[in-house]
């Protein structure tokens, strides 16, 4: 993947403690590294877009609570499996980088 095509795939950011080998996940799918995402640095791109709903306000969460809405919108999520101090550990719903 070149820079010019990592700027339009979704980035996300490894946390520090995150280090090699280690399994990612898209909602619960396993993703392939090379095919589904590319690692650049402490970043994994993956090659398509992802989206994260964000925070509900306030009337949001009143017509969902009283049943006039519901919350439809795309919500992908990232978690990582790896080993830390000989434990396997799990980051989950690491946040999309803007």
């Amino acid at each position: 993947m070149t820079d010019h095509a990592t700027a339009h795939r979704t980035r996300i950011d490894l946390p520090d403690d995150v280090q090699p080998p280690y399994s990612v996940f898209v909602n619960g799918v396993r993703q392939r590294p090379g095919y589904h995402y590319e690692q650049l640095g402490r970043a994994l791109y993956f090659t398509r877009e992802l989206n994260q709903e964000g925070r509900l306000g306030f009337w949001r969460w009143t017509s969902i609570f009283l049943g006039i809405a519901g919350t439809y919108r795309a919500d992908d999520w990232v978690d990582i499996v790896y080993e830390l101090n000989g434990e396997k550990a799990v980051k989950t719903r690491l946040p999309v980088a803007a």
